[in-house]
């Protein structure tokens, strides 16, 4: 009996000091997880925080308060209002000389004028075109200065390092500091970001063009890769044979969903370029490409939803007398459009934020003018991103962080709607 009691009180103990080993380790493992999820989260903190910190300032742009004159004589010689062949640099040189009248030599007016960006003259332009009634009279108007003085501004040029390592002048410098004493320097939103296009000129770039050239290219894709692929997921999950055909035709399917996005590229380079002979450039090649692209994950993400529709919807349709079409199109297909919407937004994402495909494709030229159409030279969203990384420009760092923040702005948007509708549109059974 005692003998009975002691293995009792042995395998009692080997329990609990399993017990206890069990439990430290879940105790480490979740640890583990929760360390991890930490160090995730504090890297992507950081990642915003300096994204934030190197981009936020591109939302501003530094203008300069210029007392333009409207003059007749060189503006409407002869009585004629004349806006092609006037000279708007000298009317905008003329305005910075009145601020700064003491410089007289031939250098140091240079210098001067390099302190307005070339944009200025196009802004008198507009002002006078816009309003003619101005002719005549000296009007205040604020004209974009040009990146070095923006760039002083902001502290993104050190005045204490020697001259030899700045873009500015100590003279420059000198003048600068004097405009804002008397109030004609000041940060304003920075209103060209958005409304124009590409540019030589950092202070004149802008992320219209490139906004415009992924529109296109997503309206394309989402045209032709949402219809095409729900139907191949219906076709394959619910009425394709089960036999070696199918097999191949899935196991493809996977395969290209794992196959680097720059081969589409070249696939689009070879097929639509030089076979088809569509415009180089154009939105409407890069959306095709990006349908390519986009087509295995929304096949795949519609066949798992379909998937997921319990049998008993089938079994109950089947029952009351539906045909097998009627079936997918009233009760399964409605069921599973919440999981395909899904899986076509995350799709969308992706192809908003690939770059490669569209390199091959020519998407990578320098285009200034906003793109009107689907076939128009066009540029996309991160492609402009790659330009203005690889600009020597320093004033184009801050706005390539400002148009990644615009971008990681439409993906959260994007992926915050495939959750919206997921779960509005989900029904449990």
């Amino acid at each position: 009996m005692g003998a009975k009691r002691t293995r009792e009180r042995t395998t009692l103990q080997k329990v609990e000091a399993g017990l206890k080993r069990r439990r430290r380790k879940e105790l480490i493992f979740k640890l583990s997880g929760e360390i991890a999820t930490g160090v995730g989260i504090l890297f992507l903190v950081l990642f915003f925080a300096i994204l934030l910190n190197k981009g936020s300032s591109a939302f501003q742009q530094t203008y300069l308060q210029l007392d333009i004159e409207f003059s007749a004589e060189v503006i409407a010689p002869g009585g004629q209002l004349d806006l092609q062949y006037a000279d708007f640099d000298g009317i905008v040189r003329a305005a910075l000389q009145k601020e700064l009248p003491e410089i007289s030599g031939r250098s140091e007016r240079r210098e001067l004028y390099r302190l307005a960006s070339v944009g200025a003259a196009y802004q008198v332009h507009d002002v006078i075109a816009e309003n003619p009634g101005l002719l005549g009279t000296t009007q205040s108007i604020w004209v974009p200065a040009s990146a070095d003085v923006d760039m002083l501004v902001k502290g993104n040029i050190d005045a204490a390092v020697d001259e030899a390592l700045r873009t500015l002048s100590d003279q420059q410098i000198d003048w600068i500091n004097r405009l804002d004493e008397a109030g004609r320097l000041d940060l304003k939103f920075n209103s060209a970001l958005f409304s124009n296009g590409d540019s030589r000129e950092p202070e004149l770039a802008g992320i219209k063009g490139a906004m415009m050239g992924s529109f296109f290219m997503l309206a394309v894709t989402i045209a032709l890769s949402f219809p095409i692929g729900v139907a191949a997921a219906i076709y394959l999950e619910e009425f394709a044979p089960r036999n070696s055909w199918s097999d191949l035709v899935e196991v493809n399917i996977n395969n290209l969903a794992a196959v680097p996005s720059i081969v589409f590229g070249l696939l689009g380079l070879a097929v639509f370029i030089n076979w088809m002979a569509l415009p180089r450039s154009a939105p409407l090649v890069g959306g095709l490409v990006l349908t390519l692209l986009t087509l295995p994950v929304i096949i795949i993400a519609s066949r798992a939803a379909i998937k997921a529709v319990p049998p008993s919807i089938r079994q109950a349709a089947l029952g009351l007398g539906a045909s097998k079409t009627q079936v997918v199109f009233h009760h399964v297909l409605p069921l599973a459009m919440p999981g395909m919407l899904t899986g076509a937004i995350i799709g969308m994402s992706r192809a908003l934020g690939e770059s490669a495909p569209l390199l091959m494709i020519g998407m990578i030229a320098f285009v200034v003018d906003v793109p009107g159409s689907f076939t128009d030279p066009s540029t996309a969203l991160p492609v402009q991103i790659y330009l203005w990384a690889d600009s020597p420009e320093r004033a184009f760092a801050e706005r390539t962080s400002a148009a990644i923040i615009v971008l990681l702005a439409f993906l959260l948007l994007m992926n915050l709607a495939a959750v919206i509708i997921r779960r509005r549109m989900e029904r449990k059974w």
